[in-house]
C-alpha cells in the first residue's frame, strides 16, 4: 500500500511539475528558506516603517514568492524554443527602459535604477529584464551561427555590440550587475565556441563600455570607494563588520530561526546581507547547505546542457544557470569578505519583487529545456 501511494504521488508530481525534479527540489527548498529568513530579518524594518507589524513583510514575501513560483511553473510549460523568437524583442524593449530609468527613474542611494509601476506603486529594475533578454538573445545568436562562428560581420560584431551596449547601459547606475553580466556573457560565448581572440575583443569592448559608464554615469565615486575599502586591510566597512559578527556568533548550528540579533544593526539584512543572517540563525551547516543548493542547481543545469540535442537549448540553460549562480556566489562572497560590497541580492532568497519574478522566469526556462530533453530521451 505504501509503495502504491508513493508511486501515485510521484505520478501526480511528474504530471504537473515537469522537467528535472532535483531543480524543483532546490527551488522549493530555497523558497521556504526565503520566507522564513526574510520574515526574521525584516523585523527591525517593520518596527521602523509599519509600527511593528512584522506580518506585513511575511505576507508580502509570501505573495512575491508565490507569484515567482507561479510564473516559473508557467514558463516551464512553454517550449523553450519559443524564447528564441521573443529574445530580440525583449532586448530592444530593455534599451529604452534602461535609458529612461537612468534619466527619470526613482533615485535610491544615489543611483537611478528603478522605475515605479503605476497603480500598484511597485518599483522594478529594468536591468532585471535586460539581463534575461541579453542572455536569451546571445544564446540564440550563438546557436544560429555555430557553423560560421568566426564570421566577423554577421556573427561576432552583433554579439559584441549587444554585450557592450547592454552592459554599458546597466553600468551607468549599477556597476556590480554590469560586471556580473559581462562575466556571464564571456562564459557563454566561450562554451559557444567563440575563439579566444574574439573574446579578447569582447573584453576590450567591455572595458571601454564600463569606462564610459563610469565617466558619465552615477557610480564612479561609489565604485572607487568600495574597491579602496576592500583593498585596505586596515579598514573594515560597517556593513561587513556587522556581517562578520553575525557569522561568528552563528557557530556551527546557529541561534535558531528568528533569533538573529544582528538584523537590528546590519544594513539590508533581508537583501544584500541575507546570507549573514542565514548563517547566524542556521549556523555554518545552514550556510554550507545554501551554497550546496546553488551548486546543485548549477550541476543539474550543466547536465541539461550536456544532454541537449540542440545548441540553443543548451546555451540558454547554461547562460541562465551561470547568471543565477554567479550572482549567488558574489552575494555570499561579499557577506564573508571575499569581495567588495555590492548591491546584488541573493537569488530566490532575498526580499524583492521583480528580481524574484525574473529569477522565477529564468529557472522556469531552465526547467523547460530539461523538460524537452527528458521527453526526447524517454522517446
Amino acid at each position: 500500500m505504501q509503495a502504491t501511494a508513493n508511486s501515485n504521488l510521484k505520478q501526480q508530481f511528474e504530471k504537473y511539475f515537469k522537467g528535472d525534479p532535483v531543480i524543483w527540489f532546490v527551488v522549493f527548498t530555497l523558497a521556504i528558506l526565503s520566507v522564513l529568513t526574510v520574515y526574521s530579518a525584516a523585523g527591525t524594518l517593520a518596527f521602523k516603517k509599519h509600527h511593528g507589524n512584522t506580518e506585513y513583510f511575511l505576507i508580502k514575501q509570501l505573495i512575491f514568492v508565490g507569484i515567482s513560483l507561479f510564473v516559473m511553473w508557467l514558463a516551464h510549460l512553454v517550449d523553450y524554443r519559443y524564447y528564441s523568437k521573443i529574445s530580440r524583442f525583449a532586448l530592444l524593449v530593455s534599451v529604452p527602459f534602461l535609458l529612461f530609468s537612468f534619466f527619470f527613474g526613482s533615485k535610491i542611494n544615489d543611483a537611478s535604477r528603478w522605475l515605479t509601476i503605476p497603480i500598484i506603486n511597485q518599483t522594478f529594475q529594468p536591468s532585471d529584464l535586460a539581463k534575461f533578454a541579453l542572455i536569451a538573445n546571445l544564446a540564440a545568436m550563438l546557436a544560429k551561427h555555430q557553423s560560421d562562428i568566426e564570421d566577423i560581420k554577421n556573427a561576432l560584431i552583433p554579439m559584441l555590440l549587444w554585450c557592450g551596449a547592454i552592459c554599458g547601459l546597466i553600468a551607468l547606475s549599477n556597476m556590480s550587475t554590469a560586471m556580473m553580466m559581462f562575466a556571464t556573457c564571456l562564459l557563454l560565448m566561450y562554451i559557444g565556441r567563440v575563439p579566444l581572440k574574439y573574446l579578447a575583443m569582447l573584453m576590450l569592448i567591455g572595458i571601454l563600455a564600463i569606462s564610459l559608464a563610469l565617466a558619465f554615469g552615477q557610480r564612479l565615486g561609489t565604485f572607487t570607494n568600495r574597491i579602496k575599502s576592500f583593498l585596505d586591510p586596515q579598514e573594515v566597512p560597517f556593513q561587513l563588520e556587522q556581517s562578520y559578527i553575525a557569522i561568528s556568533t552563528g557557530g556551527i548550528t546557529g541561534k535558531g530561526p528568528g533569533n538573529s540579533t544582528q538584523r537590528n544593526f546590519l544594513p539590508h539584512p533581508y537583501s544584500d546581507f541575507i546570507f549573514a543572517i542565514i548563517i547566524e540563525e542556521y549556523g555554518l551547516i545552514g550556510g554550507v547547505g545554501v551554497l550546496a543548493l546553488y551548486l546543485m542547481l548549477l550541476y543539474r543545469g550543466m547536465i541539461t546542457v550536456a544532454n541537449s540535442q540542440g545548441a540553443f537549448g543548451g546555451l540558454l540553460s547554461a547562460g541562465l544557470c551561470f547568471l543565477i549562480v554567479i550572482q549567488a556566489l558574489i552575494n555570499m562572497g561579499v557577506a564573508v569578505g571575499l569581495g567588495p560590497i555590492t548591491g546584488l541580492p541573493l537569488p530566490l532568497l532575498s526580499m524583492g519583487g521583480t528580481s524574484l519574478l525574473f529569477t522565477g522566469i529564468s529557472i522556469g526556462i531552465i526547467l523547460s529545456v530539461s523538460r524537452g530533453e527528458r521527453t526526447e530521451t524517454v522517446a
